[in-house]
């Protein structure tokens, strides 16, 4: 098999295993519970969690010492990228600021004047 097609596999594979542990309930709601048990802090954080599950998929993808360590790295990156890319996108409608009328009559009376 191809490097950069195992490369690709174990991308897909990070980011799938690590969404399972971090966002999803699974099957009888057993990640869901995990993630309320002690293990938390380490499942409650998409970031950190994808360098932890990146690691056995290093030796998937192959290479010297050096390589593994990059691979590493840039499989969990690769799966925070996918994770941001895949996330329901919140929509924000910033309404355009109303301009003040330019009429002297109609213009919104400002200071200590009481009338």
């Amino acid at each position: 098999m191809h490097y950069a097609f195992r490369f690709v596999l174990a991308v897909l594979a990070v980011w799938r295993v690590t969404h399972l542990l971090a966002k999803e309930d699974g099957p009888w709601r057993i990640f869901k519970r995990l993630r309320r048990s002690f293990l938390e802090t380490v499942l409650s954080c998409f970031y950190c969690l994808s360098i932890w599950v990146a690691v056995p998929f290093v030796w998937f993808t192959g290479g010297s010492l050096l390589e593994k360590v990059v691979v590493w790295l840039a499989l969990s990156g690769a799966a925070i990228l996918l994770e941001k890319a895949t996330e329901e996108s919140l929509e924000i409608k910033i309404e355009p600021e109303q301009e003040e009328p330019k009429h002297e009559l109609l213009r919104a009376k400002h200071g200590a004047a009481g009338h």
